[in-house]
């Protein structure tokens, strides 16, 4: 659960969003500290060989599907998804790698 300026945001529902895009192979979203929301949202997206849209077109494609409490600040894209043996994405892996430096 992401804790975004009083509301509790559920990373799922943004991912089943961003699932819908052609291109979107495989998605996890997490939050990242913010100092105006506490956390925002930013997506960690897996494209599909066959397409790779630049970080803006799928930033407003998801902000325009989502809830305006549910946006997404960012989009990073990365190669493979960190997973556990049982194939649970790693989020506290993915925060450590995309969070503030």
């Amino acid at each position: 659960m992401i804790l975004s300026g009083g509301q509790n945001l559920y990373p799922a529902d943004i991912e089943c969003v961003l699932r819908e895009h052609p291109a979107v192979a495989d998605v996890a979203v997490i939050g990242v500290p913010s100092e105006r929301w506490g956390e925002t949202p930013v997506a960690v997206v897996v494209c599909r060989a066959s397409h790779v849209p630049a970080a803006a077109e799928l930033l407003t494609w998801a902000n325009e599907r989502v809830g305006r409490q549910q946006r997404i600040s960012a989009v990073v894209f990365c190669d493979n998804l960190p997973r556990n043996p049982n194939g649970k994405v790693l989020k506290r892996e993915l925060r450590r790698l995309y969070g503030p430096a």
